[in-house]
């Protein structure tokens, strides 16, 4: 693996960076506070083909790699944690899937769209009693004529209230448990499709995170995403390719972190100086610097391992996944630390910061799903 930089992957990382502080980084807090979402900068991530990271080109895509994604969801979550998943969803969750398992109509259909910013994207895989435990869905899909009728709901869904298209997983056999579930894209203005409740999250406040409600939807035949029964297969390949995806998101929280903390231990002063002079202060900065570094690299190394064409490469993300979760939940809980009452007040960024990084231990797998998957590879 080559720790040198790509010339494109440079030139991303520098544009995405100057946009994110200067437009993602001054709407942060607000729209924390006012959970509306941030439309407006979305649509200049469009602009710069952030939607359609690993798209190829002739369906409106960038046309980048893997590495390039992270780097790109790392510098927007640095800003804001709520656009840096949105974007994230968009890409792995909703065009990276019809990318590897579309038909060429579909992909024609709907990736051109979700690149521009047209429509964005959701993925519908959680349900209220089947989170981790996919082989639970109790969402239902049957076949009638030339449509598949889907009944149920699913839950926690990032973008779902403003997203145009969605992937779905729904049962077409629940007798076959995980070898029954089959996946199909689903559009907004879908007969019987509706939205539900609006989660008030503690974190990523912006995603408009909503309920799919499902009752005798009507998705047309042609909507099945593989075919019938491939759908744990596709939720699990793309789920390894998310997790880098939040594994990169990770590091951004915590990055924005240790800078945050940085910047306060020079201008904070106690006992008549900087408090950074202290060593206290110091081993704790020490500390979230040494786990960033570490966990950016375990997320470029997922990404050059899915750059490489590895058929599974489900320890890699998922330990740049938990990895990156441990850390900035850590990073964070050590920024509020050194910000001390501050850092549990509004006035600070930390605050909000903190509560953002908690999120990274429960979606996309939780905290003890990751280790699960790491040890079974291990034990294979």
């Amino acid at each position: 693996m080559d720790f040198e930089f790509t010339k494109d992957q440079k030139m991303l990382q520098e544009e995405v960076r100057k946009f994110a502080d200067a437009h993602i980084a001054p709407d942060a807090a607000e729209i924390d506070q006012s959970r509306d979402f941030p439309w407006k900068n979305i649509k200049k991530t469009a602009e710069m083909g952030l939607l359609g990271i690993i798209v190829p080109e002739k369906y409106g895509g960038s046309g980048f790699d893997y590495i390039s994604l992270a780097i790109a969801i790392e510098e927007l979550s640095r800003c804001c944690a709520s656009t840096g998943v949105i974007v994230a969803v968009n890409n792995s969750l909703v065009t990276y899937p019809i990318v590897a398992f579309g038909t060429e109509e579909q992909k024609q259909k709907y990736l051109p769209a979700l690149c521009s910013g047209e429509k964005l994207g959701a993925f519908g895989l959680t349900e209220p009693n089947a989170g981790s435990d996919v082989a639970g869905m109790e969402t239902t899909a049957r076949l009638e004529g030339d449509h598949y009728i889907i009944n149920g709901t699913k839950r926690f869904i990032t973008n779902a209230g403003e997203a145009g298209t969605f992937i779905v997983f729904a049962s077409t056999d629940r007798n076959l448990k995980h070898k029954g579930i089959s996946t199909f894209i689903v559009e907004r203005d879908t007969p019987g499709f509706s939205l539900g409740k609006h989660e008030d999250l503690m974190g990523v406040r912006a995603t408009a995170n909503c309920e799919l409600i499902f009752e005798d939807a009507k998705i047309p035949k042609e909507n099945l995403l593989g075919k019938e029964g491939q759908g744990f297969m596709i939720a699990m390949n793309v789920l390894d390719v998310s997790r880098i995806d939040i594994g990169a998101q990770a590091v951004g929280i915590a990055q924005s972190a240790l800078d945050e903390s940085v910047k306060y231990a020079k201008e904070r002063k106690a006992f008549g100086q900087p408090i950074g002079n202290f060593e206290m202060i110091q081993n704790m900065l020490a500390e979230m610097a040494t786990q960033i570094c570490a966990a950016r690299f375990l997320v470029y190394y997922a990404g050059h391992c899915k750059n490489k064409g590895m058929p599974r490469f489900s320890r890699e993300s998922a330990m740049s996944k938990y990895y990156g979760a441990t850390i900035a939940v850590d990073v964070a809980r050590k920024g509020v630390q050194i910000h001390g009452g501050y850092g549990y007040t509004k006035d600070y960024p930390i605050e909000r910061i903190y509560r953002d990084a908690k999120i990274l231990e429960l979606y996309e797998g939780t905290s003890e799903i990751q280790k699960i998957v790491i040890a079974r590879d291990l034990l294979k």
